[in-house]
């Protein structure tokens, strides 16, 4: 593997890989991650290291393999965990870009990291998705939803101008197939905001009736589509199909399995 100078610390300072510590395997020290990525607080540091968690958990993953939490409350990460935690850090701070591109280089190509971001991303909000669609569903019911697929294809019409079915057709996907699993990143998370804001106008208003609900659906759907529209010039219809979720999580688990079984080489010095 070629030189990486990448990853950058002061003068002086271990590496990445000089941090790690064997203990059954590699682990490195939530303490030592923190500063190299440059977060001032442990607290502003432990919301990348759940939204981390998160992403492991969604990829099947064992979160307690790979986080493992100490007697003195501190985090160790395996070389996996680490590289969670930085395609979830925020990449304004020159730290966590380097330490991106340092783990991209170990998953091989740049391209890869391109990849693995938005595919990191795209498996957290699938997620949310998953987890808001149960919960507007049981918000409906309670509301007197009492054909859920009419109030569903509600909000479908409104942000797309078609219902589900036939929205399904337009973007070419397969019976076989899930439309959710098939939306790239910017599509899912406009369709999670669509949810979340169809449930908490129901919620607030106290809004009750299958017509009244599929009116709210529809009406916000319609408004998230606009504001689409008017952001970026594309509607959501025309937004371009993304890899299945299913094949992202297969690429992102055999990532898992490479990077922490994989002998980093001795040459390899991840410093500016």
């Amino acid at each position: 593997m070629t030189q990486l100078t990448i990853f950058h610390f002061d003068e002086g300072r271990p590496s990445f890989e000089d941090l790690g510590e064997p203990n059954g395997g590699r682990y490195w020290k939530e303490e030592d991650l923190r500063r190299a990525l440059d977060y001032q607080t442990p607290q502003s540091f432990r919301k990348v290291i759940t939204r981390a968690m998160q992403a492991c958990l969604s990829l099947s993953i064992s979160t307690e393999e790979n986080f493992r939490l100490g007697p003195d409350g501190q985090y160790k990460f395996t070389r996996f965990a680490c590289y969670l935690v930085a395609m979830n850090g925020d990449t304004k701070k020159v730290q966590v870009a380097a330490a991106q591109l340092y783990f991209a280089a170990l998953a091989e190509t740049f391209q890869q990291h391109v990849e693995h971001c938005e595919g990191i991303e795209r498996v957290l909000i699938r997620q949310e998705m998953t987890d808001g669609m149960k919960v507007l569903s049981s918000t409906a019911k309670r509301h007197g939803v009492t054909n859920y697929a009419f109030f569903q294809n509600a909000g479908y019409r409104g942000m797309y101008n078609m219902d589900l079915a036939r929205l399904q057709s337009f973007k070419g996907i397969s019976d076989g197939e899930i439309l959710l699993d098939r939306m790239g990143k910017d599509e899912l998370a406009a369709n999670l905001f669509r949810i979340t804001q169809t449930d908490a106008k129901i919620k607030n208003e106290q809004l009750q009736g299958q017509r009244i609900l599929e009116k709210v659906a529809h009406d916000v759907g319609q408004k998230v589509r606009h504001t689409m529209i008017e952001l970026s010039g594309t509607a959501p219809e025309n937004l371009p199909i993304a890899e299945p979720i299913g094949t992202v999580k297969k690429k992102l688990k055999e990532t898992a399995v490479g990077m922490d079984s994989r002998q980093v080489a001795k040459g390899i010095s991840p410093r500016a």
